[in-house]
């Protein structure tokens, strides 16, 4: 059975009751804690009561870092009928209840990535340009060898400049096969062929490359289309897993990008890359207030530990530094 942990034990520090993926996702979270600073810090400066400044000062903070109109009302709504039943009487009280509140919207995000039961799993990787698909393949390719998976790569980015060259760089670093095709290449045939020879060599996992695109260009959104129905022929159940990989600094942007590539493909889950980057990281809770699609993975980095399961506690413990 090939599965990944909620949290991975070769991951965890030496005492056992943290992953050291922590550390370096509350740094990575910083730009975003920043901007929250204003609404959310001054709830840490003392037992002061909580007045209706205190409340617009939190709502304008987690407006400011894109956690979105919708789920702030919701957020706010919460906490504000506490106040008003005095069940919250201090700013640190408030601070409490508000970690409280995000861990709950963000734990039905929660879901163990696994390929079991399916011989080879099918994975596709879509999303715009830009977003880190190809590294992220790279990660995941890791990440599932280190569970026993026999991983095979699909470079079916033929469009973009070096794109393949960079998948094959991946497959070298993690001494994993890549099917790949010359740049222009019909990338259905790339991952038809990658299918195939998969179900040859006895293989466990297809991790597939697409190319990246706009949700709003039609046809290449097509081409997508097109890849699912060619590797249809080879499994009616595959892909099993299409996953969206959005770019944590895009904002309410990735909203539009879920439902139009859920739309045109079906996907299964999302991986979120670059929160590092950016002071946005709040979109997070936008997508768990209008979305049921789990997040698998979250990404803070380049190197081959930065990706890691999607844990709604560490998450929310993270952004609000709390140890």
């Amino acid at each position: 059975m090939i599965r990944v942990s909620d949290v991975d034990k070769d991951l965890l520090e030496d005492d056992g009751e943290r992953p050291r993926f922590w550390g370096r996702l509350r740094a990575g979270l910083g730009r975003t804690r920043s901007q929250l600073a204003a609404g959310v810090g001054n709830l840490l400066l003392g037992d002061k009561e909580i007045d209706d400044g205190v409340l617009e000062d939190l709502e304008a903070s987690l407006l400011q870092t894109d956690v979105g109109i919708d789920a702030t009302r919701e957020i706010m709504q919460a906490l504000t009928s506490r106040v008003k039943r005095k069940e919250l009487n201090d700013t640190m009280a408030l601070h409490t209840a508000l970690a409280t509140l995000l861990k709950e919207m963000l734990r039905p995000l929660e879901k163990t990535f696994s390929v079991a039961g399916k011989k080879p799993a099918v994975v596709f990787f879509v999303g715009v340009n830009g977003v880190g698909k190809t590294t992220t393949i790279g990660k995941l390719a890791k990440y599932l060898q280190d569970t026993g998976a026999r991983v095979l790569l699909a470079a079916g980015d033929t469009f973009r400049a070096a794109a393949v060259e960079q998948l094959q760089r991946w497959g070298e670093r993690n001494e994993v096969s890549v099917i790949a095709q010359p740049q222009g290449a019909d990338s259905a045939s790339v991952v038809y062929d990658a299918v195939e020879s998969a179900k040859a060599r006895n293989f466990d996992v297809v991790l597939a490359d697409t190319a990246g695109r706009l949700q709003t260009n039609t046809n290449l959104m097509d081409e997508l289309k097109k890849i699912k129905r060619v590797v249809n022929r080879l499994d009616p159940a595959a892909p099993h897993e299409v996953l969206l990989v959005l770019d944590a600094g895009v904002g309410q942007n990735a909203l539009s990008q879920v439902e139009q590539f859920d739309e045109a493909v079906g996907v299964t889950g999302l991986i979120i890359t670059k929160l590092d980057g950016t002071a946005k990281a709040g979109v997070i809770f936008a997508i768990a207030r209008r979305f049921c699609q789990p997040v698998y993975f979250i990404g803070v980095g380049e190197h081959l530990e930065d990706l890691s399961p999607f844990n709604a506690d560490s998450f929310v413990d993270a952004l609000l530094a709390i140890d």
